[in-house]
């Protein structure tokens, strides 16, 4: 007997089919192995090189320094608690926007969705600049202004048709750049601890550095938890994939949680690597303090080796950027708040016009210069979890007997210390970027007349085709 995906016979409180399914639909073929190599793989990158040095900037001591790694890691695991029932409860592709849509309706969902999928282009465009600029760097023949684009969007074009064939395709790759990642990354830590033995000799005769104290030591504290937080988001990939994941109340939970134990333990050993060989006073405020402990530890050939594993690890982003930004905007147009033709699937079940049309923003944001657009964006990235946590609450009062292949650890006290947590952190954002926040404000404004057009157009479309 065929398997039939949850999000092919899902239907509202009032028993309207909430979408139509296409001549192909999403395949239920990943597993853990998958949902840990997409989290692995969008999460690292290039906010671990900048964050330990901000980090030892604030916090100059080595135990204070691993300490935030750590409270990062719990309080990504209080939220992991509550992503997982949600994820179960709605197990569909298209990650926080189906929460919010359920929860709070069509506009918050709207909202979500919207600014994920736009993010997520814009990360993707990003990262494919990064990518252009460290092959550059290793083969000068790639060096120049507009020969680093190039490289860069090819980049994302490439991986887009790498996926294009199938979502088997697409896991492949996943895996496969994932698994590299993770070798490049445990042979630097590696190398820190066995060939660093003499750098690490020099650390014991490094300069004190002062430590903050008080209420300074605590706000240090608090910034650099945020910092850590911010590494690890990612952690949740899966969510995105809830149509694809075979057995989903059972798997999701299990991937989550296992994507965010390997992140952790990969994000201590770095950081452990680099203190074994990095005085902290080198650390602080360097943005590349990974850069530098490979220069320690290889000589000559620190340059090299660095940016080839950092080369290897926007590889694996691109790649799952690529996937998590296709979800969203599939999911969008399977409930009408998008064209509904981006809801069609090839026979591989990958959503082909929505892979189109996020690779070809993630290229108009290469090309372009978008740095306010992702600054306010990171504004709702915030948001977005505050928002998945309030429909957590929500969903439970509602409707208290729903099945729930998963609950929530520690509910409703976990869940209101992260959506605490989460006010603070976007009152905090805020503070420190107020031109952004502002506008942000004003395009959230502005979005509400984007929506209705957009739902009716998409709404009328649907109704002439058939079911």
């Amino acid at each position: 007997m065929p398997t039939t995906s949850a999000a092919d016979t899902v239907a509202s409180a009032t028993g309207r089919l909430l979408y139509r399914p296409d001549k192909g639909k999403l395949l239920q073929i990943l597993g853990v192995g998958f949902g840990i190599a997409v989290a692995v793989g969008n999460s690292i990158s290039v906010g671990i090189l900048r964050t330990p040095g901000s980090i030892a900037a604030i916090l100059p001591n080595a135990w204070l320094f691993l300490a935030v790694w750590i409270g990062g890691a719990l309080y990504a695991l209080l939220s992991a608690f509550q992503i997982a029932e949600l994820a179960t409860l709605i197990p569909f592709s298209g990650g926080q926007y189906n929460f919010s849509r359920r929860a709070l309706g069509e506009y918050a969902g709207f909202i979500v969705g919207w600014s994920d999928w736009i993010s997520t282009c814009g990360t993707t465009g990003a990262v494919g600049i990064v990518l252009g600029e460290y092959l550059a760097h290793l083969f000068p023949v790639l060096d120049g202004a507009l020969r680093i684009k190039i490289v860069g969007v090819s980049a994302i074009i490439i991986f887009a048709l790498l996926q294009w064939k199938s979502v088997s395709m697409g896991s492949k790759v996943q895996n496969f750049t994932t698994v590299l990642k993770g070798l490049v990354f445990f042979v630097m830590v590696i190398a820190c601890f066995t060939m660093g033995r003499t750098a690490h000799a020099e650390i014991v005769t490094a300069p004190a550095v002062a430590i903050p104290a008080g209420a300074a030591l605590i706000t240090a504290i608090l910034l650099g938890m945020q910092s850590t937080i911010y590494t690890y988001d990612g952690w949740d990939a899966v969510i995105y994939f809830g149509d694809e994941v075979k057995n989903p109340g059972y798997l999701i939970p299990r991937a989550i949680f296992a994507s965010l134990g390997s992140l952790f333990v990969i994000y201590l050993l770095i950081n452990a690597a680099v203190l074994y060989v990095l005085p902290m006073h080198k650390i602080a405020g360097n943005d590349f303090a990974i850069g530098l402990a490979a220069q320690r530890v290889f000589g000559q050939y620190g340059d090299f080796v660095f940016r080839s594993i950092i080369v290897v690890a926007l590889f694996s982003s691109i790649n799952a950027l690529h996937l998590m930004g296709t979800r969203v905007l599939y999911a969008m147009s399977r409930d009408r708040l998008f064209f509904h033709q981006v809801t069609r699937v090839n026979k591989g079940g990958t959503p082909t016009i929505a892979l189109l049309l996020s690779a070809l923003v993630g290229v108009i944001f290469a090309i372009g210069k978008f740095e306010r657009v992702i600054a306010m964006l990171a504004f709702f990235f915030v948001t977005n979890y505050m928002l998945s946590f309030i429909s957590l609450f929500l969903l439970r009062a509602r409707n208290p007997q729903a099945e729930r292949p998963y609950r929530a650890w520690g509910y409703p006290w976990t869940t209101a210390v992260v959506l605490l947590g989460s006010i603070a952190f976007l009152i905090e954002a805020i503070r420190e970027d107020r031109a952004n926040s502002l506008l942000t404000l004003v395009a959230l404004a502005c979005s509400y007349p984007v929506f209705r057009v957009l739902k009716s157009v998409s709404s009328r479309k649907s109704e002439n085709e058939p079911i």
